[in-house]
């Protein structure tokens, strides 16, 4: 088994999936691209529960982006369908193990229903402490990336904090991520090489894996598979092999 492979010591503590390829999963059987959101939402339960057994503290998913908007409105409906059904449904598996509800956009975009069942889960799973998911919704990194500069363009407008003070860490706290580590394993399905808009800040030093893999067939052994490849990679933060070692 795969998962024997897996050095247990060096677990990527922030792993994040642009999970991709629902709609070519659908087309390729003939189905309606609704059916591959259906469908794709079971892999993000068995991914979930998965990360949860490999002790993964932050899992963050790209859900839905500011992009995703300009689909179809019945693809967008039913986007919207699986998100509430699966917040139901996956409340009490939530509260069971230990895992924390975390949501990042521009999230007063949802529809009313969705932000309602959203911060239901989010408000009653708020003491969990194993892990965090984190669903990126109406998200946009660039989107991110402009509100921070207006919002401390602001306080400095207001002398609530000088020029000279801002900092990696002042961009940080100013971020939808701002009580999450940086990204260590990025995650994208589907065989597409792009990011897509996805947490350009936080994934300044993570390592990227992409996989030909569409999302709807993406199992717990290939994310085994994107781990060890993780841990056989020399993570150097711009320093030397030499002064890693």
């Amino acid at each position: 088994m795969l998962k024997n492979q897996i050095n247990t010591e060096n677990i990527p503590k922030h792993l994040a999936i642009i999970m991709d390829g629902n709609g070519r999963w659908a087309k390729q059987k003939g189905f309606l691209r609704t059916l591959g959101h259906e469908s794709g939402s079971k892999s993000v339960k068995k991914i979930i529960q998965e990360c949860l057994d490999l002790g993964i503290e932050h899992l963050t998913l790209y859900a839905f982006s500011t992009e995703n908007w300009n689909r179809p409105k019945l693809e967008v409906d039913t986007l919207m369908r699986v998100l509430i059904n699966s917040l139901k449904k996956e409340l009490k598996t939530m509260q069971e193990g230990n895992i924390k509800m975390n949501a990042i956009g521009n999230l007063e975009k949802l529809p009313k229903k969705a932000q309602m069942q959203l911060y239901d889960v989010i408000d009653k799973t708020k003491d969990n402490t194993k892990m965090t998911l984190t669903l990126a919704l109406s998200y946009g990194s660039r989107e991110e990336l402009v509100n921070v500069v207006k919002i401390i363009s602001d306080k400095v407008k207001n002398n609530i904090i000088s020029i000279d003070s801002i900092d990696d860490s002042i961009i940080n706290e100013h971020l939808y991520t701002h009580n999450l580590p940086d990204v260590d394993l990025l995650i994208r399905t589907s065989g597409e090489h792009r990011i897509s808009n996805f947490l350009l800040w936080q994934i300044a030093y993570a390592e990227l894996y992409f996989t030909d893999v569409l999302w709807p067939d993406f199992k717990e052994q290939d994310l085994h598979e994107a781990i060890i490849s993780y841990q056989k990679r020399e993570r150097r933060f711009g320093k030397t092999s030499e002064q890693i070692k």
